[in-house]
């Protein structure tokens, strides 16, 4: 149960608010580069000005220490931020396109430009929701849109935040923060925006990939998937616990790039089992249940999920937990079967099967079985495996030697495919997503 309680959204509330951000849009004031710029500016201010109070929300929402909300909620946006602002004029300039016609009279020139859509939906999940809001978020203002934001009810004290902070902020007339659950969201979703952005799971993806068709309306889906972990004999153990663990069990494993399984041999994954009860305890001491670095689950319904993927294979590590506080040990899985429950669903939590494969064949083959990921990972010194693993597996990115941080890097494409999600976003990704590429010819009239 909530405690804030979210004012009610018609759906004569929402198109109400779609016409009057859409009137903002159609005056023109969000294209010019200085509004974008300002707002961007303001944005990244919201954030730096803001540490404590966003902190002490994602403490109460996730138990999130401050360390981790620095660098994986506001370090990771403003980094995005300030990559637009560098770039942004550079990326809006008209980009020549040849012109090869030979009806055409000579003189004739041709370029594209970006146009931004209108007034976008961006939908945001509640394990980052600084994060997974507001980086998409500055795409879209850096494209020139309006927004309306929707953050997660589940992180309900981030939410309350930000519909505090954005409004003070940002151009009330141009963005603007919906808060609540299926209501409100079901209210927006049948409203015909320009882009909808949504990060979350496949199910509810269909529901807003449904709602989009009525009014023919483009979406990002950012989804998720069971990623896979390739550890190839030849990588050194003592590395790949290190960082394996490092990245599965950060937010208590609520990434949606999370390593969610592990494929490899027989002798591997019993010298990794012992390191990984070693690296976990290094990160988190004897007893991570006191820590202050490591979290909890968002609430009791995932918590219970999560202990029903607890019962396949055998525990080798962790397997602590305390429903009360909802905490799930950081646990390793061995012996588990394809078909077991843990092995039919993403895990989004802190619970890492091992499974054993003969070689690299098998793992290619058990990862073609199953639904596209959004990201493939692999600890290998071996160039023809990876090689392999990039050309015979489709992912939404592959990252070998570190997984989970292809996230972190501007220049990179972020997205899913097949199940995993549709489009992509950051730096100049987010700018093509929210903007419409328009061709443009001029012939003279001579």
């Amino acid at each position: 149960m909530n405690t804030y309680p979210y004012p009610a959204l018609t759906a004569d509330d929402a198109a109400a608010l779609l016409a009057r951000l859409g009137r903002t849009f159609a005056d023109g004031r969000t294209k010019p580069l200085a509004w974008r710029v300002e707002q961007l500016t303001r944005l990244r201010a919201l954030l730096t000005e803001n540490r404590a109070a966003i902190a002490d929300a994602l403490w109460a929402d996730l138990r999130k220490d401050r360390a981790a909300v620095d660098s994986d909620e506001i370090g990771t946006t403003v980094v995005e931020i300030d990559d637009y602002l560098e770039h942004l004029e550079e990326w809006l300039a008209p980009q020549p396109a040849e012109v090869s016609v030979p009806y055409l009279p000579d003189g004739s020139t041709a370029h594209t430009r970006f146009d931004p859509l209108g007034v976008t939906l961006v939908i945001s999940a509640w394990n980052f929701p600084i994060y997974l809001l507001l980086v998409p978020v500055a795409g879209a203002l850096a494209a020139g849109n309006a927004v309306v934001l929707k953050p997660s009810e589940l992180a309900e004290r981030t939410s309350e935040l930000l519909g505090r902070l954005v409004p003070a902020y940002l151009d009330t007339d141009a963005v603007a923060v919906v808060q609540g659950g299926v209501e409100q969201t079901t209210s927006l979703l049948a409203q015909p925006f320009d882009h909808i952005f949504y990060t979350g799971n496949g199910v509810v993806g269909r529901i807003v990939m449904r709602a989009a068709a009525e009014h023919l309306t483009p979406v990002t889906l950012e989804l998720g998937g069971k990623s896979p972990v390739f550890i190839d004999r030849d990588a050194d153990i003592e590395t790949v616990a290190a960082r394996l663990a490092a990245t599965k069990f950060t937010n208590a494993g609520q990434v949606c790039i999370a390593p969610d399984y592990v494929l490899t041999d027989p002798e591997t994954a019993d010298a990794l089992t012992k390191a990984l009860a070693k690296a976990i305890e290094q990160l988190y001491g004897a007893d991570p249940k006191a820590a202050d670095n490591y979290g909890r689950i968002v609430n009791d319904r995932h918590f219970q999920r999560l202990m029903g993927l607890t019962g396949s294979g055998r525990t080798v590590v962790g397997g602590d937990h305390d429903r009360a506080e909802k905490y799930i040990a950081p646990t390793v899985l061995r012996d588990v079967r394809p078909d077991e429950p843990v092995m039919q669903e993403e895990i989004f939590g802190p619970i890492l099967p091992i499974l054993t494969v003969a070689d690299l064949d098998e793992a290619i083959a058990f990862i073609n079985a199953r639904s596209k990921p959004l990201a493939a990972y692999a600890f290998t010194n071996n160039d023809t495996t990876r090689a392999r693993l990039a050309e015979e597996t489709s992912s939404g990115a592959v990252s070998f030697g570190l997984p989970v941080m292809h996230v972190t890097v501007p220049t990179l494409p972020f997205g899913g495919v097949g199940e995993s999600g549709m489009g992509n976003y950051h730096g100049r990704y987010s700018l093509e997503t929210f903007s419409h590429r328009k061709a443009v010819l001029d012939v003279p009239l001579h």
